[in-house]
């Protein structure tokens, strides 16, 4: 019966506007919500058969949720270095634990990247969803896998440790006198017996004294701060362009050496006419030409010089870098001594760059990679389906994830410091309001007018 058809189709008008109404409240109830992305109601009519000719049955209409999940909102900066955002296609892949992640745990797909350190050192966004990121490797590399998510784990910024690193360059600047007055004792020294400068450092009354002293401090593989000397002696007035050099640990103890205690290298330093070193000529390590270096093997081992057994020290070679050292008609002089060692150093801040790569940073300067975040990538990514949590889950109509490098295959970049607006428009929201509300209240009155009618078709039968 066509009024029967007409209130069927009043209703339908109800829901279907019911739903618009729902969705408009949820866009305007997540305005201010990070990644929030924008849902829609569509409309679409039903067609019924007309059974009888000259008659018209009524289908109604129906509505069509739709997401648009693709379309990126506005990336803004914020004040904390854990906030991500993603400028382009993806997702960062979460999950709802942190410590104890298993295979058989869910992993969901979200744009929220409003992340900071929990209590327990855990990337979590203010869902309660813990960030995912392929772990650092030993080599400082990551097992990127495009397809299995178990090699991703919950990115933990805190249970690292301290951080060391034992010094391996050093960098001299310095000027040796070239006017200085030959000593006494250079006629009788011999860097290989009792009269050597390492033994001055020890006892002077028994080693021949420098004329000019450098001493360093070198970072060992424990975060302990050893002192390594550099010792100079003018020859004579037939090499004028020649010193005697030594380099001996202080206090001598501190290693074990073959030769004379504490005496890590000795022999001479050569400089050019116009005051340059003359590395090619110089023997303080060993055979002209050498590099300078100093290897320190592991206490314990046999081989020498090496760090003192009683310090239990991880062995370390330490390169010189001794271009800046001169010889000019000045005064000897320290201009300047630079090292890459670092004691032990405590977690001061997070980082995170725009390849995704987060990193400690430590407050002795020291910066440690602790994991790489992946961004997920769907062929429909408006196709994926709701989860709480402002999170979506993979659907078949959304199509088979990827997890890619950011900013490569398609992956959108990552923006640190940053966070990703809603989409919605709330001037839109309202216009739609007002639209959904007139049209409910037309549908209400389908069914009024239809009510009425039949109440004349029952009144005739009286």
């Amino acid at each position: 019966m066509s009024i029967n058809s007409a209130m069927l189709a009043g209703v339908s008008g109800l829901v279907a506007n019911s739903s618009a109404l729902a969705a408009i409240s949820d866009n305007i109830a997540n305005v201010n919500t990070v990644a929030y992305k924008r849902n829609q109601v569509n409309f679409a009519n039903v067609v019924t058969a007309q059974a009888v000719k000259g008659k018209y049955s009524a289908g109604g209409v129906q509505g069509v949720a739709r997401q648009f999940v693709s379309q990126q909102g506005l990336v803004q900066a914020s004040g904390s270095a854990t906030d991500l955002a993603i400028s382009g296609d993806g997702f960062f892949v979460v999950s709802t634990k942190g410590a104890g992640l298993t295979a058989a745990d869910a992993r969901s797909f979200t744009r929220q990247g409003s992340f900071s350190v929990d209590a327990d050192g855990f990337l979590v966004n203010d869902s309660k969803l813990y960030l995912q990121g392929w772990p650092v490797k030993a080599d400082g590399t990551f097992d990127v896998n495009p397809s299995d998510l178990n090699k991703m784990n919950s990115i933990n910024v805190k249970n690292l440790g301290a951080a060391v690193a034992p010094t391996g360059n050093v960098e001299i600047s310095a000027n040796l006198n070239k006017s200085g007055v030959i000593s006494a004792g250079e006629a009788a020294y011999n860097g290989t017996t009792v009269a050597s400068m390492a033994d001055y450092a020890s006892d002077p009354a028994t080693g021949t004294r420098p004329d000019f002293v450098i001493e360093m401090n070198v970072i060992d593989s424990t975060g302990g701060s050893r002192k390594v000397a550099m010792a100079f002696l003018k020859d004579d007035a037939a090499n004028p362009n020649r010193w005697h050099a030594e380099i001996y640990a202080i206090p001598v103890t501190d290693v074990s050496v073959a030769g004379r205690p504490g005496q890590l290298a000795r022999g001479q330093v050569f400089f050019n006419q116009d005051g340059t070193i003359d590395l090619a000529n110089t023997t303080l390590f060993g055979a002209a030409g050498n590099p300078a270096t100093l290897p320190l093997a592991a206490s314990g081992t046999a081989t020498q010089p090496r760090w003192a057994n009683s310090l239990g020290l991880a062995g370390q070679t330490v390169n010189l870098d001794l271009n800046k050292v001169t010889q000019y008609s000045a005064t000897s002089t320290v201009n300047a001594i630079s090292s890459d060692g670092a004691g032990v150093g405590s977690i001061v801040a997070i980082e995170v760059n725009d390849d995704g790569i987060v990193s400690a940073i430590y407050d002795n300067s020291q910066i440690r990679t602790v994991a790489k975040v992946g961004i997920a990538t769907f062929p429909n990514s408006d196709g994926l389906a709701q989860v709480s949590g402002n999170a979506y889950r993979p659907t078949i109509e959304a199509g088979e994830f990827v997890v890619k490098e950011a900013g490569v295959g398609g992956a959108g970049k990552i923006s640190p410091s940053s966070l990703e607006a809603s989409t919605v428009d709330l001037s839109a929201e309202f216009t739609g309001l007002i639209q959904t509300q007139k049209a409910y209240s037309a549908s209400s009155k389908i069914i009024t007018t239809a009510d009425q009618m039949l109440e004349e078709l029952i009144n005739i039968k009286r």
